[in-house]
This record gives structure tokens, sequence and C-alpha cells, in this order.
């Protein structure tokens, strides 16, 4: 799908087709769109499939006078009402006279900025655009950690009340996503600082303090994905190792269980037999000192604590 948007009267508006100073936003697209984009704007091809590719890094490139830069967004995939965070590539190809970004699948940062949820965009200024759209996507890491923190928490409560699978399933999940989160975050930091160097892109003095403040963000987005892997990982070992402890006390128990139902069944067992000469053969006396020996037993596990 593709959408063509243009800043009038400070606003966004949707236009039929691309002119200068628009965004063009390729959202999933078809060979025949970017076919189509790469003939009108004349657009490396190979820079528009860049992002198609889920596995692509973030990086910078420059050819033609056309800058590629690619950064890795955080996205949240919905599997069955179990919420997964993932990555995903999101390309931004800046021409001489528009800005074109590709993506593989419909996100929330695209989305605010073709709905105008983010105030003073103006897409004839591609550098502060970027900008923008870079900011954005360091906020919404910072969100999507803080999400992912509550998350854990809450899961954290859960296996408090029961050691379930699907709990620990859940805190694995989270904790993949950190790492996710990580990797991703520094390939951007890397990507950020070549574009402060300003050999790929033309900065003002506006946009490098704006760029400067995308870099905090992420070096934030960083120490705190960091922060909430070792906290998980420690957590995940921790409830490893009580689930480990409450099984040994289990097994424990079933075998003291075991040793007390062994008594009357062993005995039984002498007097079942059909030989001769067995002392008290009568049923009474045998089955009260059965009782006797068995409940000696039950209180000496008792008193060691084996039961």
């Amino acid at each position: 799908m593709m959408e063509v948007l243009k800043t009038v009267d400070n606003r966004l508006v949707q236009l039929e087709a691309p002119e200068d100073g628009a965004w063009i936003h390729l959202n999933k697209p078809s060979q025949k769109e970017i076919a189509s984009v790469s003939e009108l704007l004349d657009v490396e091809k190979d820079f528009l499939t860049a992002a198609l590719d889920e596995e692509e890094t973030s990086r910078i490139d420059t050819e033609n006078g056309q800058t590629l830069i690619i950064i890795d967004i955080p996205y949240v995939n919905d599997n069955d009402g179990l919420i997964i965070y993932e990555t995903l590539p999101l390309a931004v190809i800046l021409t001489e006279k528009n800005i074109i970004t590709v993506c593989l699948k419909e996100n929330t940062i695209t989305n605010d900025l073709a709905e105008s949820k983010i105030k003073n965009v103006h897409t004839e200024m591609k550098t502060r655009f970027l900008l923008q759209l870079l900011y954005r996507v360091a906020t919404r890491y910072l969100l999507y950690l803080r999400q992912i923190d509550r998350r854990s928490a809450a899961v954290e409560k859960e296996l408090h009340k029961s050691m379930k699978n699907k709990e620990l399933i859940q805190l694995l999940d989270l904790e993949k996503s950190l790492v996710f989160f990580s990797t991703s975050l520094k390939a951007n930091e890397a990507t950020l600082e070549k574009v402060l160097r300003g050999r790929f892109v033309k900065l003002y003095e506006d946009d490098k303090e704006l760029l400067e403040d995308v870099l905090i963000e992420i070096k934030q987005a960083i120490e705190m994905s960091n922060i909430y892997s070792n906290i998980l990982s420690g957590t995940m070992d921790a409830f490893a190792s009580i689930i480990s402890n409450n099984l040994n006390i289990v097994m424990k128990v079933l075998t003291s269980i075991t040793i007390v139902m062994a008594i009357p069944t062993m005995i039984s067992g002498f007097y079942g037999m059909n030989v001769v000469g067995i002392p008290m053969p009568s049923f009474w006396p045998v089955c009260g000192i059965t009782v006797l020996i068995t409940g000696g037993a039950t209180l000496f596990l008792y008193l060691k604590k084996l039961l």
C-alpha cells in the first residue's frame, strides 16, 4: 500500500500522486508499487526493497545523491492474546525533493505521523522530518520497555501464587524481547552517530540539538533494556531454583508416605503366607502392633520434618 502525504497549511493532507516536498510511505508494497515509485522519483530500487528483509540491520548508505537510512523500530505482535515485542526494519530514503519510508508491516510510528499525532511535521523539511521520526522511534522503545517491566512484574506475582509453565513462557518471551530491543538499539545508536557527523545528511544547528536528544533517548533505552534483561534473567534463574526445590520437597514427602504405607503391607505379607509357626497368629494383636509401628514411623518422619 502506498500513501502520499504533504504538509499544507501546517497539516498533513493526502495526495493522489507524488509531488515535490511530499512524503511517500510504502507499507508492505507490491512489486508494482516499488517499480512505480522507482520510476517516478528516480529512486534506486535496491533502496526501496532493503527494508523488506526482516533480517536487515540498521545502517546508512548513499548513492547518486540519495541517502538510505535503515533503523530498527519496535513492533508489538499479538499472538492469540500473548503479546510479543519484536523489531523490524524501517527504511528512510532522502532524495533531492522527497522523503520516502518503506516498512514491511503496518506500525504505530508511521501511523502516528500520518495521523498528525506529532506536531509541527513539515514534509518539505526532510532532515527535520527524519529526526522527528527517529525521536518517535526512541520514545516508542522507552514506552515498550516500561510495558515490558510492568508485564514482567505482573507475571512474577502470578508465579508467587502458582508455578505454571504459562507464566514461565511469558517471562521467557519478555526476556527474548529485551534481547531484540538491546541489539536493535545498539545498531540504531551506531547509525545515528554516523548521521551526527553530517557526512550523509545535512544538519542545521537546531537539527543537531534534536539529534543529540534522540541519541540521549536511545542511550537511555539501551541502559533500560540491559537493566531489565539482567533483572529478568535473575528472576528466571530464581524461579527455576524455586521450582526445582518444590519438586524435591514433593518427592521427599511422597517417599516418606511410601515408607509409611510399606510397613502394614510388609506385615500383612508375612501373615498372608501359607506357613506354620508364625508368632501371634490371631488377627487383632497383629493389627494393633501394625498400627503402633506405622504410627511410630509416621511420628518419627514428622519430627524429622520429612512429612
